[in-house]
């Protein structure tokens, strides 16, 4: 295994990534949602990208989309579920690119129902999506970095509800928080060792894909979002940035961010909160024929769809990924509006 030096005089937690131009990306779940999005996004920047879902017919549609546009882009059909996929996307990256320098493990599916109403079946075929995949994905991401002993960043899409329980999404939520508590575990493994692997979690608020539609539901009303949603291009451009820059957490919109303060600062209240909205905010008046054969859970759900079909507030970004990305000019912006605020207090007195 290759060693990895550090630049005299940096703390290993601030890794030198690449540019994007420069990267060649993996990206799991890329057949429709944030994946496409991220996937569009990387390559209109100049990276390479490594497409990965089960869907094979969307795949090789955005790749020639891509291809057409004079990106450099490839697909590898697989189940993140399956550990010799996962394995096959990163030996297909090296066959055909010579590496990769980011891999993202976004691939995920839902399940909306009662928690004592989900079948073991259905809640162990989640896992092997939302947890182990993530797990195949951080194993072969993290072997190649150690092998090439480059700098390469890991980053891992969670999820509010990996943040704090909700009701009816039971298993999504306890698949998210396995996958929170991987990650920050591998990272101080990682960090302590002086491996060259950047760690980022992010943390999607409700984004407007069509996560809802490709849930397994046993609901009798179709999964949706109702209240504050965020774009895909949002969680695209946390991921994009976390590419970049080594960052240990990202959250997209101050919605999850407040959702994950409140729950640990004001967990009962959070609790009737989440009881007294989210029952009615995860789902519309549309019917909804609750057969799991419908849904993304067992086979590839629809692709080529970045949005869904949403009833919310659909916001045009986030003010919180903003931030992060420029923290300079944030924190002068919020020292403008406190002296505003100060001055117009001095005023009315």
């Amino acid at each position: 295994m290759l060693t990895h030096e550090l630049e005299p005089g940096r703390p290993f937690t601030e890794l030198s990534l690449k540019k994007l131009k420069d990267q060649v990306i993996v990206i799991t779940g890329a057949s429709s949602g944030i994946g496409l999005v991220t996937a569009r996004m990387a390559a209109s920047k100049g990276a390479k990208v490594v497409l990965a879902a089960r869907n094979e017919h969307a795949l090789k549609q955005v790749t020639e989309e891509l291809r057409q546009k004079g990106h450099e882009a490839i697909w590898v059909r697989a189940d993140v579920g399956h550990e010799e996929d996962v394995n096959r996307i990163a030996d297909t990256a090296i066959k055909e690119f010579g590496r990769f320098d980011t891999w993202v493990n976004n691939a995920g599916v839902s399940i909306f129902g009662h928690a004592t109403d989900v079948s073991i079946e259905d809640m162990k075929k989640m896992f092997d999506t939302n947890f182990w995949g993530v797990v195949y994905g951080t194993r072969a991401a993290v072997r190649h970095f150690k092998e090439r002993g480059v700098p390469g960043a890991l980053i891992n899409v969670g999820s509010l509800f990996g943040d704090r329980g909700t009701v009816l999404q039971s298993t999504y939520a306890s698949a998210k928080f396995a996958l929170h508590g991987w990650t920050e575990n591998i990272r101080m493994e990682l960090e302590k060792e002086k491996a060259p692997v950047s760690v980022t979690l992010i943390h999607p608020g409700r984004i407007d894909t069509p996560y809802n539609e490709h849930a397994r539901s046993y609901l009798n009303k179709q999964p949706a979002h109702r209240g504050m949603v965020y774009p895909p291009e949002a969680a695209a451009e946390a991921i994009l940035y976390a590419a970049e820059h080594s960052k240990r957490d990202i959250y997209v919109g101050g919605q999850a961010k407040l959702f994950a303060v409140l729950g640990r600062l004001a967990p009962r209240l959070t609790d009737k909160l989440v009881e007294r909205t989210l029952y009615a905010t995860q789902h519309d008046e549309r019917s909804r024929n609750p057969e799991k054969d419908q849904s993304a859970l067992y086979h590839a759900g629809y692709g080529l769809h970045e949005r869904g079909k949403n009833k919310g507030w659909i916001r045009n970004g986030s003010f919180y990924v903003k931030a992060v990305k420029h923290p300079v000019l944030s924190s002068v912006a919020a020292a403008g509006l406190g002296t505003l605020a100060l001055a117009a207090v001095k005023r009315k007195s």
